[in-house]
């Protein structure tokens, strides 16, 4: 983009109005429409199958695009989350009971969408002793059951550090597994309950528990992040064994939740794509929709 475009674009303006505690207008680049009449045909398979989305649940601005697709993040152990994250659309509260028959119910209705890469995503569930571990584990084998040819990639929350729910996350049969960094460790304030360096240590140790396992994080660009913080966290995420990474826009979810500081120019995106594939990571996907599962199959198209 020339400097004479940056002038004449008021939404690029204030990408650059670094003194500000947060922007309203979003730029050019971040108005995708979400088309209801899309969603509707998957909305109603989920309903019939009694199987929960990140997608509907965190307000997810691609879910027009994949769910043309028939492409969507499944969200296990209830729809309730324990900790406060200000950036977050998945609601809080004290959880529900466990569905033993959703395990079953994802596996059947990756059957019906004929997926064959599938994403299981779910809340943090503090609540739970494993953190959820062996009923992420029962989804993976239901999966497997209809089809083991079927890629699964999890992306979990920290488990609170618990060997051994990590341990039977990293041995679930799951191909991929993710745990999303966010953003970097002095923002970490917007992350209620979490630690960065707690979330680096989780992921090392489940590359560690199993090898044969490709290793994926996200962030999220737009909350005052600086470059350098972001080159620094890149390192560090290589030194734990990530070989996946996703960056996106972070855009808030409403006025009650944490404000964008900065909507980040596309070319920043390329540049740290540019940059982390040339420290050694595997595959970056990095743009201002780019979400954690966004194509989630691409990555593996590129090998580890």
């Amino acid at each position: 983009m020339s400097a004479d475009e940056l002038l004449e674009n008021k939404y690029t303006l204030k990408t650059w109005n670094k003194g500000a505690k947060h922007v309203t207008s979003k730029p050019q680049w971040l108005h995708k429409k979400i088309r209801p009449s899309i969603n509707a045909e998957l909305e109603f398979i989920f309903t019939d199958t009694h199987v929960n989305t990140v997608c509907q649940e965190a307000m997810c601005p691609n879910i027009s695009e994949c769910f043309s697709q028939k492409l969507a993040t499944f969200l296990i152990l209830g729809t309730l989350c324990t900790r406060t994250c200000s950036f977050c659309a998945v609601a809080k509260g004290k959880p529900m009971p466990l569905d033993i028959n959703e395990p079953e119910n994802v596996a059947q209705t990756v059957k019906r969408l004929g997926l064959q890469h599938v994403v299981i995503t779910s809340p943090t569930r503090d609540d739970l002793i494993d953190g959820g571990a062996e009923h992420f584990c029962k989804t993976v084998r239901a999966i497997k059951a209809v089809d083991d040819s079927i890629v699964v990639e999890l992306l979990i929350p920290d488990m609170r550090e618990n060997k051994d729910s990590l341990k039977l996350i990293a041995k679930s049969g799951a191909e991929i597994i993710g745990h999303n960094l966010e953003t970097v460790p002095r923002l970490y304030h917007v992350r209620k309950g979490s630690e960065y360096r707690r979330s680096l240590r989780v992921l090392k140790l489940l590359a560690s528990l199993n090898p044969d396992i490709a290793i994926k994080s996200g962030i999220m660009l737009g909350f005052g992040e600086r470059d350098e913080e972001v080159e620094t966290l890149m390192h560090e995420l290589l030194d734990a064994g990530c070989n996946y990474l996703s960056i996106g826009q972070f855009l808030s979810p409403s006025n009650n939740h944490t404000p964008v500081v900065e909507y980040s120019l596309p070319e920043r995106f390329e540049n740290f794509k540019n940059s982390g594939m040339n420290m050694g990571f595997a595959h970056i996907k990095s743009s201002p929709y780019t979400r954690s599962s966004y194509m989630a199959h691409e990555y593996l198209e590129v090998g580890v």
